[in-house]
């Protein structure tokens, strides 16, 4: 054996900690699922039944949840679907950045810096005029799969 260490330098994170295995008949509707490695909210589950010699099959259609993409998916019912762990944060608005980039308030009072102002129209309005009036904003990020994008805004009164 040799005496020496080995240190790895790996920048990518396992793909199995992002989601978890579920069976496909166990998958309802507006649950979450992974279709071409996209994570998904389930919109419509049917099932069909089995033929001669095959399987019940689950066809799914799903929505991707970060750009509002619609996808298929047919699965045999008893076999694994991967499912996305999907986290959904509060975070308080601090500041709105030229290039894009909001400033957010974590709840261990540290700032997050890396997100982008969502490309969602209607929420995009609401959260530069909510913030241009000086209101208190909460964003909700949801995150999934290694991805974060905002997904909904509150408003928690004037400063």
């Amino acid at each position: 054996m040799s005496d020496e260490e080995h240190h790895f330098e790996s920048k990518a994170d396992a793909g199995a900690s992002k989601t978890y295995p579920q069976q496909a008949g166990t998958i309802r509707k507006n649950g979450y699922i992974v279709i071409k490695a996209r994570p998904c909210k389930v919109v419509e589950v049917s099932t069909s039944k089995t033929g001669k010699h095959g399987h019940a099959k689950c066809h799914f259609v799903a929505i991707d949840i970060f750009n509002g993409k619609k996808l298929e998916d047919i699965v045999p019912s008893s076999h694994n679907c991967d499912v996305p762990h999907v986290n959904r944060t509060d975070y308080q608005l601090i500041d709105i950045s030229e290039d894009g980039f909001v400033s957010l308030l974590t709840e261990n009072g540290n700032t997050k810096d890396d997100l982008r102002l969502p490309t969602d129209e209607q929420l995009l309005t609401q959260i530069k005029d909510g913030f241009a009036e000086g209101k208190d904003l909460v964003v909700t990020v949801m995150s999934a799969m290694g991805e974060e994008q905002i997904c909904a805004i509150k408003d928690i009164g004037p400063k």
